[in-house]
């Protein structure tokens, strides 16, 4: 017995715990008891395993407060070595060993590489797409009169040459997003990459999808009207150096307080706006200006999410005007497509020389002031060129024709 106490009060005495003995009579015997911190610890250490009785009736709370823990996890000397059995020096080690686990996705991680547009369409040039080419419809059916009208009057017919490139245009229009697809999983990443600023992967579901103006964790539920399309007209525009800057304007506007909207979902239906001009035939002059349709398309997409930008920012629009401002824009943009392309000339040209600060467009005419400042010399630019005043305001909503009712809106 007196053996048991000599070690028993060896082990208390460590990491400077109080040892006050407590007396009980037993059988006549006097029996002392350490104390420790006010509680009764007891000194039987034959039924406890490897002497460690103190610690497993002790709270955690006292054993914070007098430093047990931290000495154990910085190798203590309460136990030799020679004594420490397996189990203690795998648990150490692992303990230990937390400091060096990172994260799963780390800045040492290697993030999916970036895509260009030119990478992206190169493959779907060379995809089989036979079974979508015969559900596409790359111009409007006119019979009767209306075709002979457009036929005598209307734009000229697309080149021979180019209807290759635009029956493509109208068939990567039909394309679903598939997660098997290297190169669709590498264009979302890029997208969202490109306009949040960071250079890690995202999962391929979440609510971070929303943070880029998609309206749920799937970006490919909101593609209707348009595939994937949609996903390479944004690719286009985050990837181009000279347009990325306005880009990203315009995704700041779209988190802005009182005047924002969805930025992926309102792109899409920049591009449903495009591909309807396209489909009207509005753009075929500029394509057989250019001998191509892909770049004629990519540039048009941009000039009217930059009509809509302006649009928005200068006249103070919600989310609440969406619908009308997209009858607007479509309206304009069908009646003046080249129009719409030489603003979008000027804009990026005013831009590289510095004459338009960065997040600032240019005011509409009607609404400059005698001295103009830098930032909105862009727009009489474009009025210099044959674009007159009138044409930067937009009729109201009631002035509408009938037959636009329900044909722009947010998809």
């Amino acid at each position: 017995m007196e053996e048991d106490i000599d070690v028993t009060f060896h082990l208390e005495g460590q990491n400077g715990l109080s040892r006050e003995p407590s007396e009980e009579t037993t059988n006549g015997h006097l029996n002392q008891k350490p104390v420790m911190n006010g509680l009764i610890i007891s000194h039987n250490v034959k039924d406890h395993t490897n002497g460690n009785a103190p610690l497993t009736s002790l709270p955690i709370s006292a054993l914070k407060q007098n430093g047990l823990l931290q000495s154990l996890a910085a190798g203590g000397d309460q136990l030799k070595p020679a004594e420490e059995n397996a189990e203690l020096e795998k648990a150490r080690e692992e303990w230990e060993a937390l400091e060096n686990i990172q994260p799963a996705i780390t800045e040492d991680s290697n993030p999916t590489p970036l895509i260009s547009f030119n990478e992206a369409l190169q493959y779907f040039q060379t995809t089989d797409l036979g079974d979508l080419l015969t559900n596409i419809q790359p111009t409007i059916r006119r019979t009767g009169l209306a075709a002979i009208t457009h036929f005598l009057f209307g734009p000229p017919r697309l080149h021979r040459e180019l209807l290759e490139e635009r029956d493509l245009v109208f068939t990567i229009a039909q394309c679903h997003v598939d997660n098997s697809q290297t190169v669709h999983m590498r264009v979302l990443q890029t997208i969202y990459k490109r306009l949040i600023g960071c250079r890690l992967d995202c999962p391929r579901y979440g609510t971070h999808w929303e943070n880029i103006g998609f309206q749920g964790t799937d970006p490919a539920t909101d593609l209707r009207g348009t595939g994937f399309l949609g996903l390479m007209h944004t690719l286009y525009f985050v990837m181009d150096p000279e347009t990325l800057p306005l880009a990203r304007d315009i995704y700041k506007l779209s988190q802005h307080s009182t005047q924002n909207f969805p930025f992926s979902v309102m792109s899409i239906n920049m591009t449903r706006i495009a591909l309807q001009v396209l489909r009207e035939e509005a753009l075929s002059k500029e394509c057989n200006r250019r001998q191509q349709v892909v770049g004629v398309l990519n540039e048009f997409y941009v000039a009217t999410y930059l009509h809509l930008y302006q649009l928005w920012k200068t006249q103070q629009k919600t989310i609440a005007d969406s619908g009308f401002v997209l009858k607007e824009v479509e309206l304009f943009a069908k009646k003046n497509p080249k129009q719409m392309l030489r603003r979008l000339e000027v804009f990026l040209k005013e831009r590289r020389v510095g004459g338009i600060p960065r997040g600032t467009s240019p005011e509409p005419p009607a609404q400059q002031p005698s001295s103009p400042s830098p930032g909105e010399r862009a727009a009489r630019v474009a009025s210099a060129q044959g674009c007159k005043e009138k044409e930067m305001h937009f009729t109201g909503v009631c002035e509408l024709p009938p037959d636009m009712e329900g044909d722009a809106r947010l998809i």
